[in-house]
């Protein structure tokens, strides 16, 4: 019997959709091996929960990463793909597809490649799916529950293990083309798999490659511009009043937020002169301001939001918003090979070998926003009626404030490269009078990630290249150390394009922003598993096993980002500048990647027992499955975890009863323990202690004296599989609680000075927000083990199969999941700082309810699908207080807020595929039927504030395409 290093075995007939971690068989058709236990023998059911996705609905739903089937699960809340991060320069998960359970994030999702480990495709450690191997998936096992004694660390919130088609003989391919509604996004997807056997079946070699490239959708202009005809932004914002205690609400939901302190080509924001900007010809004229506001000379403006200096309505043109990439353009290249040889009946040596690749694009954001230089009223490029009114209003400089639409917008490229190697045995030997089964491998991962940045600022250069003088009848920059070091000057008021030498100075095209990150994981694991003893209701059944597991990662970025060191070296490209910081680096305006290294490692052994409790035809049958797990780390010492539970095969006829409760953990990955620092730039931060916006960075840290993470997690379901009276019905209802205490990790950096503000001292000593230069503004982040968490809920699933409905031919299937989060309570474990219930709010990843249906008719010959995606109405945060008059003070805990209400979601997806022979077939499908548009997610700051983690943000997709099977 094959093992693939899963859980239990048990024929198909006795699977129940919601456990059908079982539609093939590794070796045989009798013989399948289901997730969710490392147990493996007949008859056995695992209490854990378990949703299957099978080969023909991930080939129904016809999407370029199998991935994106997947992440639609119901019980998946918060995975990452390419159209999340798209907004983010720093981050470096662009287009990185990784997997959450629970909403619990996708460092506490184990994801596996038939049972084992994958390499991590960034510091998080979470693996990127779209580098798996995917022609070759036969099913995808989701296990909705903790099942860290089991498998190991990371396993809080559930397992997704892909189980791969290891025996697959002959040839077979998939060609998909796709594109959005509005004309991009335009994908082409080629896949193909050969397999064959030799010496009379006993060596089995198979290979897979495939290419895939995705357009993506790019950003839009200024204002309220989107890519293509799209039409839904309109710079919706939570405008902040700056008023805590007048009886109004602090925070006012509205559309067209105006940041007032810069324009599009520039904009005078303090000083005697406050309100004129400077069109694309550089002529000065009176900026329209929203809000019927005007300019008080002191940086504000009257009759608009003080609190995060944003009018409503005015002049957009200069908003950057809308300049975010939708969806990251992406190319993905994946090879995959496996050789295994029999070397005696049901044993196997193999070997496997996955190299891949996926190189993704985004634009976080267009030109470079700027509020808060000064300008000297002799600037060289400063028109003449501006100089003469600086010297009528007694002053020699001013604020300014630009978009710097002029400057070329700020590209991100990544690059990722996997290189996966697994060697491994498998299969059974006798001993005792038992066949045992055994699964022991070696996987060396390696990933290398490049991050590149073009077209970004360097602000100190900026500053000195908008300095502009006229000596000696040349227009120069002023500051002479910049000059002697190459400063070229460019003229800010207007759309005049900087020179290219000008260019080269301020914002290099090639020489920009990088980081070099090199991971490795090497993994050495062996499990066991057998029948010792025959017991009055069934045979015990036993498993064990251990793994060794170690993690490392280095990464190097330029000196000017990272600071100059032996490391990071100034040399031709990056030269030594005097105006640059050489020792912190973060000079550029965003991407100031940082170097770093670290390293754990994990020894951990487990044991399992399977007690058949009692088998009778007046009980039913009964089991009790238990699980203990010691792991020891390098970084944290040792801990525990555990599982009890069991199931009932109750006498009524199709009714399952099961429960489990179990101890899991997670240890702290290599990023939150030895993180190179980021640095994020937050131009429009509010300043609570003199209400004003300022601009700062943000430094997120690591932390090398974090403790794992300790989940309880206990679910109960009733099952009713299959049952004489309706023989195609499959119902399940399982409620779940989940509570993790030692949570890493850490507040935003606005409650961080807020709650400074708020008297609380412990948040006062990690920023600094008042410098004359705003460039040393800065928020320390760093993540502790301090906050909790809580969540439960419930999940349903149903299903029913008809065979000749209404006397069609063929058959009609109905699927249904869904999940409701009853509560999802983080308690950040600071004095002072409330719990917040987050199930519902909808600008995140926990809305109350959400369902997936398919709706699948097949005839053999020709397949329709229908498929509808819901969640329900939520909240921005469940930490407001909605009022409109006679409001409580507003707090950092509880703001004050006019209105709280964010629109769920229903999507309509609709396919066919039709055989044209037994070995080909055509298919069609339609994303988003009906162009639903996303819903504003709004921030009180100035970005596209939206969540693609829940809402389509790309509108109607057609894709079409054609498999092969020979």
């Amino acid at each position: 019997m094959s093992l693939s290093g899963l859980a239990h075995a048990q024929s198909v007939a006795d699977v129940a959709p919601q456990d059908e971690s079982a539609a093939t068989s590794a070796q045989s058709a009798a013989d399948i091996v289901v997730t969710g236990s490392r147990i493996t023998t007949s008859g056995f059911t695992a209490p854990t929960p378990t949703t299957v996705i099978g080969e023909e609905q991930i080939a129904n739903n016809a999407q370029p990463n199998v991935f994106n089937t997947i992440a639609q699960l119901p019980s998946l809340q918060g995975s990452t793909g390419a159209a999340t991060g798209t907004f983010s320069t720093s981050s470096g998960q662009q287009g990185l597809s990784s997997f959450s359970l629970r909403g619990l994030g996708t460092i506490r999702t184990l994801t596996l490649l038939d049972g084992q480990r994958v390499v991590g495709a960034n510091v998080t450690g979470v693996p990127d799916i779209s580098m798996f191997p995917q022609l070759l998936v036969k099913r995808v096992d989701v296990v909705t529950g903790g099942a860290s004694a089991s498998y190991g660390s990371d396993a809080v919130g559930g397992v997704v293990n892909f189980i791969t088609d290891t025996r697959f003989e002959g040839f077979k391919g998939n060609i998909l083309g796709s594109i959005t509604k509005y004309g991009d996004d335009e994908t082409a997807l080629v896949q193909a798999a050969y397999g064959t056997s030799a010496m009379d079946g006993r060596l089995h070699f198979v290979v897979s490659g495939e290419y895939d490239h995705e357009g993506g959708v790019g950003a839009g202009d200024f204002g309220t511009d989107l890519a293509g005809s799209r039409d839904w932004y309109r710079a919706t914002t939570l405008f902040n009043t700056g008023q805590t205690n007048n009886g109004l609400p602090q925070y006012v939901y509205g559309d067209y937020a105006q940041p007032y302190q810069y324009a599009r080509y520039g904009l005078i924001n303090n000083g005697p002169l406050q309100g004129i900007a400077f069109d694309a010809n550089g002529t000065p004229y009176n900026f329209q301001y929203g809000s019927n506001g005007q300019p008080l000379g002191n940086g504000r403006v009257s009759n608009c939001f003080q609190g995060n200096s944003f009018c409503q309505g005015g002049d957009l043109s200069g908003a950057p918003g809308s300049g975010a990439s939708l969806k990251s353009s992406l190319e993905r290249i994946n090879g995959y090979t496996r050789l295994g040889y029999d070397f005696a009946d049901n044993n196997e040596a193999y070997l496997t070998v996955n190299i891949a690749q996926v190189k993704t694009n985004n634009q976080p954001s267009p030109g470079y926003g700027r509020a808060n230089l000064t300008v000297q009223c002799d600037n060289a490029f400063l028109p003449q009626t501006i100089r003469d009114q600086c010297a009528a209003a007694g002053i020699t400089s001013f604020g300014f404030g630009s978009s710097n639409a002029q400057l070329p917008d700020p590209q991100v490229y990544t690059d990722r490269k996997q290189y996966r190697f697994v060697g491994g045995l498998k299969g059974q030997f006798g001993l005792g009078g038992t066949d045992w089964n055994y699964d022991a491998y070696y996987e060396h991962g390696i990933t290398i990630s490049d991050i590149r940045v073009r077209d970004i600022v360097l602000q100190n250069r900026y500053v000195a290249a908008a300095d502009a003088i006229t000596l000696n009848g040349a227009v120069v920059c002023r500051d002479p150390v910049a000059r002697a070091n190459g400063c070229v000057p460019m003229n800010i008021f207007g759309n005049f394009t900087p020179s290219a030498s000008a260019l080269a100075y301020v914002a290099p095209h090639e020489n920009g922003p990088f980081q070099h990150t090199k991971l490795t994981q090497d993994v050495v694991s062996a499990n066991f598993s057998g029948e010792p003893v025959e017991l009055w209701a069934g045979p015990l059944a036993v498993a064990f096993g251990g793994e060794y597991r170690r993690e490392f990662y280095r990464v190097n970025a330029d000196p000017y980002g990272a600071g100059v060191s032996p490391l990071s070296p100034n040399d031709e490209n990056y030269p030594a500048d005097p105006l640059l910081n050489s020792d912190l680096g973060s000079n550029w305006a965003a991407g100031n990647y940082k170097n770093g290294r670290g390293k754990y490692e994990v020894y951990e052994g487990f044991l399992e027992i399977n007690l058949p409790l009692f088998d009778s035809q007046g009980a039913g049958r009964a089991n009790l499955n238990a699980a203990g797990r010691g792991t020891h780390y390098s970084t944290s010492g040792t801990v525990w975890a555990w599982k009890v539970g069991g199931t009932w095969d109750t006498p009524l006829d199709g009714i399952r009863l099961r429960a489990v409760t179990s101890r899991d953990v997670r240890a702290p990955n290599l990023s939150e323990l030895f993180a190179a620092p980021t640095v994020t730039t937050l131009p429009n931060f509010n300043d609570p202690f003199r209400n004003v916006a300022v601009s700062t960075f943000q430094n997120t840290i690591g932390n090398p004296n974090l403790k794992p993470e300790i989940a309880r997690n206990t679910e109960v379901g009733i099952v009713l599989s299959r049952p004489s009276w309706a023989p195609g019905l499959s119902l399940s209802f399982d409620y779940y609680n989940i509570k993790l205490n030692g949570v890493v990790s850490s507040l935003s950096a606005q409650q961080i000075v807020q709650f400074c503000f708020e008297g609380n001292q412990a948040f006062c000593g990690g920023f600094s927000l008042d410098n004359a230069n705003q460039q040393q503004n800065f928020v320390n982040v760093q993540p502790f083990n301090l906050a909790s968490w809580k969540t439960s809920g419930f999940d349903i699933e149903a299903s029913y199969q008809w065979q000749q409905p209404l006397g069609l031919p063929g058959t009609f299937t109905v699927r249904a999941l869904g999940t409701h989060i009853r509560e999802f309570i983080v308690n950040a474990g600071i004095a002072g700082v409330d719990p917040v219930d987050q199930a519902g709010a909808n600008n995140g990843a926990t809305p109350d309810w959400k369902w997936l249906a398919v709706q699948t008719y097949d005839t053999g010959k020709l397949t329709l699908t229908v498929q509808e995606r819901w969640f329900s109405d939520g909240t921005f945060g469940n930490q407001y207080i909605v009022c409109q008059s006679s409001c409580p003070a507003s707090t950092g805990n509880h703001p004050t807020i006019n209105y709280n209400k964010m629109k769920g979601a229903f999507y309509m997806d609709v396919g066919a595929t039709y055989k044209i022979t037994d070995q080909v077939s055509i298919y069609g499908k339609v994303d988003n039927l009906f162009d639903k548009d996303p819903v504003a997610s709004p921030q009180t700051n100035t970005g596209l504030d939206i969540n693609p983690a829940l809402y389509d943000t790309l509108g109607r997709i057609y894709r079409a395409g054609v498999r092969f099977n020979f």
